[in-house]
């Protein structure tokens, strides 16, 4: 005997239960692979910033950072210890100091994708490791510094760049006279925000050099648009007491 069963008030063969079935399960499946999926993109993104960071702090002290040492400070930390915190090497006196006008970053370009320093906003709570480029690549790691721009401790414009729906999506809150930090292995860079504004993809000109120690942040806009955003989000920023 033929199985029936009511659907929408007629019945009809138990075969299009089963499609209908067969679809639903086919959805949940690829449902469940998409969710696998940006978990483990998000997972892999938040341990490698970790990452980088805890590997900056190492650098600024003279400690070699590797994943095994990275891995046990974690351990240390979910188990309620503090980090194991070695002592700092002795700071040397000022007469032999670097000044930030002969640190090797000044004479020496940067490698692609070397680690420039860490940037930091406190009013929005944003830290992000700082790495050199502006390609694809680099902007899916850190915020990027733009080649051909001043570096940090010298002279002229720093420009850096960022995705607006990752490390620069804080940038929608952020008001003039905001304090900015821009800390490297040379020293700790304070800038104040000047102004904000938006302009065309091809104006350029927010790259250009200036005479005084300058930060320029850049992004793109609307920071809520879908698919590529149209404008760019511009921050000026000027150095507090530069030397």
């Amino acid at each position: 005997m033929r199985v029936h069963a009511v659907w929408n008030g007629r019945q009809e063969p138990t075969g299009w239960i089963r499609l209908l079935d067969g679809v639903e399960w086919l959805v949940l499946l690829f449902g469940l692979i998409a969710l696998d999926a940006y978990i483990w993109i998000n997972t892999g993104s938040i341990v490698y910033e970790s990452y980088e960071d805890w590997a900056f702090d190492q650098d600024l002290r003279g400690l070699a950072a590797t994943p095994l040492r990275f891995a046990g400070d974690e351990i240390r930390v979910l188990m309620g210890r503090e980090r194991f915190e070695l002592p700092q090497q002795p700071s040397l006196p000022p007469s032999l100091a670097l000044s930030p006008d002969t640190t090797p970053l000044d004479t020496v370009p940067p490698t692609a994708s070397a680690v420039i320093g860490r940037l930091e906003i406190p009013s929005l709570h944003l830290v992000a490791m700082v790495r050199e480029g502006a390609d694809a690549g680099t902007l899916r790691r850190a915020v990027g510094h733009i080649p051909g721009t001043a570096l940090p401790g010298r002279r002229g414009n720093v420009a850096l760049a960022g995705h607006r729906d990752t490390f620069f999506r804080a940038l929608r809150g952020i008001q003039v006279h905001d304090a900015i930090e821009l800390e490297t292995t040379s020293g700790t860079y304070q800038y104040q925000v000047e102004s904000t504004r938006v302009v065309g993809p091809r104006d350029v000109q927010v790259l250009a050099s200036s005479p005084d120690a300058s930060l320029t942040l850049v992004t793109c806009y609307p920071f809520y648009y879908v698919g590529s955003a149209p404008k760019r989000f511009i921050v000026r920023a000027v150095a507090i007491n530069p030397r």
